[in-house]
């Protein structure tokens, strides 16, 4: 498997001098859902069944910009979101195939509503 960056740019053109030049833009040091996506296997042949989760969630959100991911980063902070806003933020990600990352946030919804932890 050819490791690559978010970009398609492969590992070995992602270097210092790159950087350097000013060659690089952000998503050449992102990595990319593919690599994610072998990883998690790797990490569930090995029997770390949380990381290859872990990873399969974070493969799904390389599909958000980064001010999305961020949002919603923010919007799962103790008391920052009402119930109906994380489930509409929860909605938004299945919409956009990450619905790993969806039931994660449907999860800790229940989760705050039931320890007081919405807004």
């Amino acid at each position: 498997m050819t490791i690559t960056a978010h970009s398609g740019r492969s590992l070995d053109e992602v270097t210092v001098e790159a950087a350097r030049n000013g060659d690089l833009v952000l998503d050449d040091i992102r990595v990319s859902r593919e690599t994610l996506l072998a990883q998690a296997d790797t990490a569930q042949r090995s029997g770390s069944v949380q990381l290859a989760m872990n990873l399969r969630r974070a493969a799904e959100i390389t599909a958000l910009s980064s001010e999305e991911m961020l949002a919603a980063y923010e919007a799962l902070r103790p008391r920052r979101s009402s119930f109906a806003e994380l489930e509409e933020l929860a909605q938004r990600l299945a919409d956009r195939g990450a619905p790993t990352c969806a039931a994660l946030v449907r999860e800790a919804a229940t989760a705050y509503q039931r320890r007081g932890l919405l807004r």
